[in-house]
């Protein structure tokens, strides 16, 4: 079996009934709303408690949690998902100790790169550089356990370690907003990621193995360098466009665009929580009936963007003192962005309907291809529109890029399935995904 083949084999399971796909994609909504509603909470309550300005730094040190979350997630978790769902307990168990072995190894690494950077910088931005530096093991330990518990089949054991990092949150929140500052409150979310990650392991009984986390690297080096470029390019585009946006509108104007980005923080939740099961059935479709892959996917993607434009509509209806209620003094600049803003989310659930169908295709090149231009297309349009028109400009360019990139997306989706079409048949696949051992 060759490596790309193995990414799209799974063990046997049942037919894919309409009550067997709205149990899987349940427990990843319910998962991902309440990880989602948790990182929405913390964010407004950082809004309403520092203002616009320590609100822009506490979001440039989110960003960064964005880009090394996407880098563990690219070298453990996702080949995880990929090699070990479904796999035997023991095989599973393996695997799981030593990709959060290798979550915990990245948080270490670039933790401390943060904390170093933390402490030369100084000034507002250089503490909560260090805290976050302090917070990324538990962070990236804790995010590691619930993607292992979906790759064995255990949604409802990943939404309750997410519901124990929501409930631990409250009395550190409480505790950072006595102390008041960007610093306290970065704190406080690891330490309830800290908790989280603890309880994992009650969960599981699995330590994560950090020792072997070299040894992960190397056996799952063909999908894992992959799998980084694609997580790592459109977090690292979405975090120079921030920087880059401080540079020339000012601090002020990164936690605008957050402000705007937390407005759809719940629809996001589910899109997110869609994307934990998207590819699993999409690669199902493939086995049981290729010819309706693309239509699947259309349905998918379309559906994503139909409900973000409902979320967008309906927070243009939202009264400004419900909005003040959310996000005190940001709501007023953040809601001039919420049209640009809302088409860039429907552009991307658009394009994710392609993405899933890649994936299930094992179409990686087309895929890294697809996320280069759409990430390079997003830095662009974010801080050339940044240039031209200062915040809402840099909303409408990165609205008008999503569109562009969605448009690749599908593109390329439609060149996969024709290549799929043309292609001989394959023999029949093992039902465990071979594991790679050297």
């Amino acid at each position: 079996m060759t490596t790309e083949e193995a990414g799209t084999t799974a063990p046997k399971q049942g037919p894919s009934t309409g009550r067997g796909v709205a149990g899987r994609l349940s427990w990843g909504l319910a998962d991902q709303a309440v990880s989602s509603m948790t990182n929405f909470a913390v964010g407004v309550f950082v809004a309403r408690s520092l203002g616009v300005t320590a609100f822009g730094v506490f979001s440039l040190a989110w960003l960064t949690y964005g880009l090394v979350l996407n880098v563990a997630r690219g070298l453990a978790t996702d080949p995880l998902m990929v090699r070990f769902s479904g796999v035997p307990d023991a095989l599973w168990r393996a695997a799981a100790a030593r990709s959060s072995g290798t979550a915990l190894a990245v948080g270490s690494s670039l933790g401390a790169v943060c904390l170093l950077v933390g402490l030369g910088l100084g000034g507002q931005v250089g503490p909560a550089f260090a805290c976050l530096g302090a917070a990324l093991p538990a962070l990236l330990l804790q995010d590691s356990r619930r993607f292992a518990f979906f790759a064995a089949g255990a949604g409802r054991k990943a939404f309750a370690n997410d519901l124990v990092q929501g409930v631990a949150l409250v009395p550190a929140m409480v505790v950072a907003a006595h102390v008041n500052s960007v610093a306290a409150f970065l704190l406080a979310w690891g330490a309830a990621a800290a908790v989280a990650a603890g309880y994992g392991f009650l969960q599981s009984g699995i330590r994560p193995r950090v020792t072997a986390a070299r040894g992960w690297l190397r056996e799952q080096r063909d999908l894992g360098s992959r799998y980084l470029a694609e997580n790592v390019s459109l977090s690292a585009a979405g975090q120079l466009r921030a920087y880059g946006l401080g540079a020339i509108a000012g601090v002020g104007a990164v936690g605008t665009v957050r402000g705007a980005e937390l407005l759809l923080g719940p629809f996001l939740a589910l899109l997110m929580g869609l994307s934990l099961v998207t590819v699993a059935e999409a690669a199902r479709v493939l086995r049981q009936a290729p010819h309706r892959l693309g239509g699947f996917c259309l349905r998918l993607g379309g559906g994503q963007a139909a409900a973000a434009l409902l979320w967008g509509a309906a927070l243009l209806l939202m009264p400004d003192r419900i909005g003040e209620l959310v996000l005190g003094d940001v709501w007023h600049a953040s809601s001039a962005l919420i049209v640009p803003a809302t088409l860039g989310v429907a552009g991307a659930g658009l394009g994710s309907g392609a993405a899933a169908g890649l994936r299930a295709l094992a179409a990686a090149r087309r895929s890294l291809r697809c996320q280069l231009f759409a990430s390079a297309c997003y830095l662009g349009g974010g801080l050339g529109g940044a240039a031209l028109a200062g915040t809402a400009g840099s909303a409408w360019g990165v609205a008008a890029a999503t569109a562009c990139g969605s448009a690749v997306w599908w593109w390329q989706l439609g060149a996969a399935l024709r290549e799929h079409r043309s292609a001989p048949t394959p023999e029949p696949a093992d039902d465990i995904p071979e594991v790679r051992t050297s």
